[in-house]
């Protein structure tokens, strides 16, 4: 698949389309095989690879019904290196092992 972020919905569509269908001919499937082993309706089979609009379930079943999870997980962000958590937590650590100031009035001296 090539990555194109200027590409239509549209464009994205019938090109994930005409990708599935490509890997489909390869596995030797028809599109009732396809359906039957992603659990969806032949129609859906027709709409996703006619780049016609299909829901993200069926996407997610397609793809893992022609072993392409890879596909799938090139849409998840990237996992933090750094936990935000445990950065308040050191935030908060700083913060607190600082000495704190104490203000003496005048008053308190001259008692």
């Amino acid at each position: 698949m090539n990555s194109n972020p200027v590409k239509s919905v549209a464009g994205w569509e019938k090109q994930l389309g005409g990708d599935i269908r490509a890997l489909r001919h390869r596995k030797r499937l028809t599109q009732s095989e396809l359906a039957e082993l992603a659990n969806v309706s032949p129609s859906a089979i027709k709409y996703l690879e006619a780049g016609r609009g299909s829901s993200l379930a069926t996407l997610v079943k397609v793809a893992r019904a022609l072993d392409r999870t890879e596909w799938l997980a090139s849409f998840a962000p990237p996992q933090p290196t750094i936990s935000p958590m445990a950065v308040l937590r050191e935030q908060r650590r700083a913060h607190e092992s600082q000495p704190k100031r104490v203000r003496r009035s005048g008053r308190a001296a001259d008692a």
